[in-house]
């Protein structure tokens, strides 16, 4: 697989690069693990410093970071913008509540004393995926830095200026040169990454395929591991709803970074007495919005990050249109440069069709009608993925019924699926294991060790 900046807005090939050599990757661990042995001694206070200086650089140059994003995968760039500054965030929240987060906890025992400590575990890899390229990356790095731990990126291979920048950006920081390093690797080299004795976890953003691998592999050498894969978030619209404000952040949740999101709102789920409206509302909202150049202000949808992600999302609307789904709008992509595919709405979806049972990766809304709550539940439910839902009701007895049937890692009532550096992240069922973010983030990656002193 090459490595290689490919522009999806013009399909060019703007740099490549070579994988790193088996010599290259040994010593690069060897780096890893000589850096943690000093670096798990540092204080909190100092990691902290460190954290807040990464938050600083990425505020300072930002629109720098956020063209990068938009040359190599094709994200609009005042998204990208947004994107830069929550990681800064990221690391602003781990450095001001990390030491809290991580401090000792006594408990009450039979012994004189006894407490619960948290201990970094040593080099973590991690394999993170193009659709959001710094956050991903930040969302680990902060937390675990701030723990103690070093890092190694396995970025994806069609963002590897990306990886490169959260590099620089760690040791511009003042983070000595093992504390974070990127490797620039082909995808079937990350195994002899993972059983190498000196990685000590795994965590993976990414496809179900590629974490049945990693986890498998890491499972064979009894190493932890945090998958977070895809989802088909269900976004349900019940009769009480207010259907304006449903229809307008519909667009917001399904067509956020080109509809390349694992919590993008992909299901939309709407009892009949509202489904026509709610239709046309959302019709005349996809209508509205503007594909084009990502660096321009005012493009509302940029490229598809690759040709092969634009076939296969156009497959499987071509199959489901095949199998007897209308097409309320779009449907086939743009002819021309680049990677584009309009903004396209599916209804009448045929059982066993891939708009059933598969995750579209691009800006296509599916919408099912559903004649109660109940139904609404049950097909939002009826998915191998655990991701994220949202449900639009002022109803109580329904938003209580929804929290306790939806099969979901994060519910959102009345608002769109997101992440927040305040909350835990993460799936269930088919979506993954683990959390990132919050207290639980930094806790997946560390010893919990038990003292017991009589």
């Amino acid at each position: 697989m090459m490595i290689a900046t490919i522009n999806p807005t013009t399909g060019e090939t703007l740099q490549t690069f070579m994988a790193l050599t088996a010599t290259e990757i040994e010593h690069k661990l060897d780096l890893a693990d000589s850096t943690f042995q000093n670096y798990r001694k540092s204080s909190f206070e100092s990691r902290a410093d460190k954290l807040l200086k990464v938050a600083t650089i990425l505020e300072d140059d930002a629109p720098e970071w956020a063209r990068l994003m938009t040359l190599e995968m094709g994200k609009p760039f005042q998204s990208a913008i947004a994107e830069v500054n929550k990681c800064a965030l990221v690391c602003r929240y781990y450095a001001e509540h990390g030491a809290d987060f991580l401090k000792d906890r006594v408990v009450e025992t039979d012994a004189s004393y006894s407490y619960v400590t948290y201990q970094p575990l040593g080099v973590i890899l991690a394999v993170m995926p193009w659709n959001f390229p710094f956050w991903q990356v930040f969302r680990f790095a902060a937390p675990t830095l701030m723990a103690g731990n070093v890092a190694l990126l396995k970025h994806a291979s069609n963002v590897p200026q990306c990886a490169l920048a959260i590099a620089t950006i760690f040791k511009g920081a003042g983070f000595a040169k093992g504390v974070f390093q990127s490797l620039l690797i082909e995808s079937g080299q990350v195994e002899q990454v993972i059983r190498d004795d000196r990685v000590k976890a795994v965590t993976l953003t990414g496809s179900e395929l590629a974490g049945q691998k990693v986890a498998s592999v890491a499972g064979e050498v009894l190493k932890k591991s945090v998958l977070e894969l895809g989802g088909s978030d269900p976004f349900i619209v019940l009769e009480d709803a207010d259907l304006e404000e449903a229809a307008t952040v519909a667009v917001e949740g399904r067509m956020r970074n080109n509809g390349q999101s694992c919590i993008a709102s992909k299901r939309f789920i709407v009892v009949e007495a509202i489904a026509p409206k709610f239709e046309k509302l959302l019709l005349e909202k996809f209508q509205a919005l503007k594909i084009g150049d990502p660096m321009a202000e005012d493009t509302d949808i940029g490229p598809l990050a690759t040709p092969a992600i634009l076939a296969e999302l156009n497959h499987q609307v071509q199959k489901t249109i095949d199998m007897g789904a209308r097409v309320v709008m779009g449907g086939k992509p743009l002819q021309g440069k680049g990677n584009f595919y309009p903004p396209t709405i599916l209804t009448n979806i045929p059982e066993d069709s891939p708009a059933m049972t598969e995750e579209f990766f691009g800006p296509v809304a599916l919408l099912f009608t559903v004649k109660d709550v109940q139904r609404a539940i049950a097909l939002a439910n009826n998915t191998s993925l655990g991701l994220g839902a949202c449900v639009w009701t002022q109803n109580e007895k329904n938003i209580e019924r929804c929290i306790r049937d939806i099969e979901a890692g994060s519910l959102f009532i009345n608002d769109m699926v997101k992440s927040d550096v305040r909350l835990p992240f993460g799936g269930i069922k088919r979506s993954g294991y683990g959390r990132e973010l919050s207290v639980e983030g930094i806790r997946e990656f560390v010893n919990i060790k038990t003292i017991w002193q009589k």
